[in-house]
């Protein structure tokens, strides 16, 4: 290899090979972490080396602006006396194209999943003002484990930027262009969410939703045909996706998403309902439900995970709460029960008076106190008002 290091950086590989330079692995031995170092070969004619030279700059102020985890981390730039060269995060993993393969869709949670963190990446960089204009498959990393990355900023639109292209110059890979850059018009956000809305289509049916035996045929259909929705070429996508898809390969601007937010949380639900998840925002009280009405069929155990997480919220609710002090009954918080019970006893005396064998002592208290060694109906009277008495003290108690 002609080139053992570029800059501090130790070159280990070559991992892939353009008609503009090399992209390497290598290692920053400062650091001690491996990188991945894209160089541009400025050993060609004077005025595409400056170009070249200066997209270059642009790619790396586009993503070394952007600090997001679905955007490569770009660490550092230099250059030779033959080549420019940047530093990148280096990712364990595989581009997106070689995932595609014709006839063979991804599966549907998996293609959902990638297209929902390559939209969350391009509205943070949209929100920055940075437009890709080169979204591909060749351009999205899928790693082993972690995060899908988006890579090669290097036709990218700053607003900022002091890099102009041509008016009716086409910028980005014809197979993936925007209707708006086959034509030549400036392109914007929108493009990037028509760009991913093909990879999209590609990821489900196993086919492009543009084809055609030259580039122009291509660029016609772009503009002019509508692909068939991708529940028709593949049954296991759900309905839900044809919708988005549509809004996304929306030939007019206003039809299409106005931004890739917008597309991700679309994306993020449909991915939701995919794996059955049971939300637990809003639930149905028995019988809710229309006569002859079934509910969708979820995952038992993230039911089961969902229903005991509400349970338990419950339990924390209750337990914090402070109860409230119920309303009194009738019974003045003054009560006494020593007055209640001389009123008692002056009321059963006359009581006695009247009838001197009454006994007003229940049956249970009778035997409770034959047992006890007898009693007597003067007896009787005290203990049934000290019992009243304690009962009423205890029922004001309990209700005040």
């Amino acid at each position: 290899m002609p080139t053992q290091t570029l800059g501090r950086f130790e070159v280990l590989a070559e991992i892939g090979r353009g008609a503009m330079g090399i992209v390497y692995k290598a290692k920053d031995p400062m650091l001690e972490r491996t990188v991945a170092i894209k160089t541009i070969n400025m050993a060609m004619d004077r005025d595409g080396a400056e170009m070249y030279e200066k997209r270059f700059y642009q790619e790396a102020r586009a993503a070394g602006g952007l600090n997001h985890p679905n955007i490569v981390t770009v660490y550092d730039i230099g250059k030779t006396d033959t080549e420019c060269y940047m530093a990148m995060e280096y990712i364990e993993g595989a581009e997106l194209r070689s995932l595609l393969l014709p006839g063979k869709p991804l599966p549907v949670a998996r293609a959902l999943s990638i297209a929902a963190q390559v939209a969350e990446g391009l509205a943070y960089a949209h929100e920055r003002g940075v437009v890709h204009r080169d979204i591909k498959p060749a351009n999205i990393m899928v790693p082993e484990s972690g995060a899908v990355k988006i890579t090669d900023f290097g036709i990218a639109r700053m607003r900022t930027s002091s890099v102009q292209t041509q008016t009716g110059m086409m910028m980005g890979s014809p197979k993936y262009m925007s209707p708006e850059q086959v034509i030549g018009k400036r392109a914007d956000h929108r493009a990037d969410i028509f760009s991913l809305g093909v990879i999209l289509y590609e990821m489900l049916t196993g086919a492009a939703p543009f084809t055609g035996e030259s580039v122009n045929a291509v660029m016609y259909q772009i503009v002019n045909f509508v692909p068939p929705a991708p529940s028709a070429v593949n049954p296991a996508a759900p309905a839900a996706l044809d919708t988005i898809v549509a809004r996304m390969l929306a030939k007019s601007l206003d039809e299409r998403y106005h931004s890739a937010a917008e597309v991700a949380r679309g994306l993020r639900e449909c991915e939701l309902q995919t794996q059955g998840v049971l939300s637990t925002t809003s639930t149905l009280p028995l019988g809710a439900l229309a006569p002859g009405a079934t509910t969708a069929v979820v995952d038992t155990d993230v039911k089961t995970a969902v229903l005991s997480q509400t349970v338990e919220r419950s339990r924390r609710v209750r337990e914090d709460a402070t109860p409230e002090p119920a309303p009194a009954r009738g019974l003045s918080r003054t009560f006494d029960s020593l007055e209640a019970t001389q009123r008692l006893v002056a009321l059963s005396d006359a009581t006695r008076g009247a009838d001197p064998s009454a006994s007003t002592m229940p049956l249970s208290m009778q035997t409770a106190a034959a047992f006890a060694g007898g009693w007597k109906p003067r007896d009787t009277v005290v203990v049934a008002a000290g019992t009243l008495a304690g009962l009423l003290a205890a029922a004001a108690i309990v209700l005040l």
